[in-house]
């Protein structure tokens, strides 16, 4: 039996999330059909990161087990029978059979973004945010986050964590001629963590919280007190890394 990874992009507007939720239209869902109908036997997948509905993925991984030999080949027939809305852009062997996608990633990295000029070709694939906003005030805020390490406050409730510790290596926002893109790394991260991390400090950019109530908030422990606000449609999964070694890919 080995065990293949999938690298996966999707529009998350034509999703109900990634995860399965029976036959609710779900990312997993749609790749579970599609393995079936290729593998000719009924195939569960399993994902890497699991992002909610309106979130986008550049990348984000699935892993399945078969005992059929696959080549690159597979990748073009998988897209073949996928809706327009997801495609595989690439497929590994894992070295290690019980190589699991979710747990043994190092590394996810996001990035949501944000722009002021009304403009109807990036209508749910940005915020809209034509408020003014003190940008020096969000590089200050974005730089204090790798610093922490337990992050509560930005947790949505009803979460299947055990634990609220996470890692973060980067954390900082770019600016793209007329949008501003909040770009965090780390080994983990909680539900709807990056969607408060970003109404949170976007409160701080228009003189709404001070950086000291911002650390307040995240020592305090309580979700109440962030901004979860923000659309899910600004929010990509772009990046995903495993150990060196870990993972063969499949070519053509």
């Amino acid at each position: 039996m080995a065990r293949y990874f999938l690298s996966v992009k999707y529009d998350g507007l034509a999703f109900h999330g990634s995860q399965i939720q029976g036959e609710t239209p779900t990312v997993q869902l749609a790749i579970n059909k599609a393995l079936s109908t290729l593998l000719r036997t009924e195939v569960s997948s399993f994902g890497a990161s699991r992002t909610d509905e309106g979130v986008h993925a550049l990348c984000n991984f699935y892993h399945f087990d078969t005992e059929q030999e696959l080549t690159g080949k597979f990748i073009y027939k998988m897209n073949a029978i996928l809706p327009p809305t997801i495609a595989i852009s690439r497929m590994y062997l894992a070295n290690d059979p019980e190589l699991n996608c979710r747990f043994a990633a190092t590394a996810r990295q996001y990035r949501y973004r944000i722009y002021w000029q009304k403009d109807p070709f990036r209508f749910q694939r940005a915020l809209y945010y034509p408020y003014k906003i003190d940008i020096a005030a969000l590089h200050e805020a974005a730089a204090i986050f790798p610093a922490y390490e337990h992050f509560e406050t930005f947790s949505k409730r009803n979460t299947q964590s055990r634990t609220f510790i996470c890692r973060l290596t980067d954390s900082h926002w770019e600016e793209h001629r007329d949008e501003l893109h909040y770009v965090v790394r780390g080994n983990r991260f909680l539900r709807g963590m990056v969607r408060g991390l970003v109404g949170t400090q976007l409160q701080v950019a228009r003189s709404k919280m001070s950086i000291a109530q911002l650390r307040d908030i995240i020592d305090a422990k309580d979700c109440t007190l962030a901004d979860f606000s923000v659309p899910g449609f600004g929010l990509y999964l772009e990046d995903i890394s495993y150990p060196e070694g870990a993972l063969t890919e499949i070519k053509n």
